[in-house]
């Protein structure tokens, strides 16, 4: 006897027929036990036509909110087709680190023994804050103190591991951890230092609307850590 699916009852769980496709992509997740926050990647578990069928899935309840908002889409022309350009937006634009993977980022070996500091920045960021949904615009500053052992990556692949994380509906202090942790794991450096200053919409947009409010971060790792001359250095470098 089959087993019934759980989140349509009287569905068959092993038939997708009719099943919305965030739907299977959930379970998916759930057989594997990952979790699926909003600053998490989830490209790995999507298959051919998934993102689509999402983009159908997505612009439909985009509609119902639209509705539900008491705004005429069938005969105003400004937002007849907005549900479809706001679930794209989110799919394939500023969301689009939850479901494309890692971009490609080709790695060198530090073949002149390189270890002195290398500072990358100002990379722009481009979020949106996970509390409201609300856009955060920011700059990003990475120094990499490398030894003979670490991977030597490209200038401009900083900037798309970075795109890539904050592509994601994300809190400044987390993103912040999550792109140092991406960037160890792939150059293996004796230290890495982030800095992130970012303006939130969502305390300029709304609430207390402060306009001129920045937050300010960082993450040291290794010898930055434990180098106190080290960090001034990094820190002073950094424009003002």
């Amino acid at each position: 006897m089959s087993k019934l699916n759980p989140s349509l009852p009287g569905l068959p769980a092993d038939s997708e027929e009719g099943v919305p496709v965030s739907v299977r992509i959930r379970e998916r997740l759930r057989e594997q036990q990952r979790r699926f926050n909003a600053n998490d990647n989830i490209a790995d578990v999507l298959q051919p036509g998934d993102l689509e069928a999402l983009l159908d899935e997505v612009t439909q309840k985009m509609q119902g909110v639209l509705d539900s908002m008491v705004i005429d889409t069938a005969t105003d022309h400004n937002t007849g087709n907005t549900a479809r350009r706001v679930a794209k937006m989110y799919l394939t634009e500023v969301f689009k680190g939850r479901y494309l993977p890692q971009p490609a980022i080709t790695e060198f070996p530090n073949a002149e023994r390189l270890n002195e500091l290398m500072i990358v920045g100002p990379i722009t960021v481009r979020s949106a804050c996970s509390h409201h949904l609300c856009p955060v615009i920011g700059k990003i500053w990475i120094g990499v103190l490398p030894n003979q052992n670490t991977n030597v990556i490209g200038l401009s692949k900083y900037a798309r591991l970075v795109e890539w994380v904050m592509a994601r509906p994300q809190i400044q202090e987390e993103a912040v951890v999550q792109l140092a942790d991406l960037i160890m794991e792939k150059t293996q450096p004796d230290g890495l230092a982030i800095v992130m200053q970012a303006s939130h919409f969502c305390m300029s947009w709304r609430g207390v609307k402060e306009m001129d409010s920045r937050m300010l971060n960082s993450v040291m790792r290794g010898v930055f850590l434990k180098d106190a001359t080290l960090r001034r250095e990094f820190l002073s470098l950094i424009p003002k």
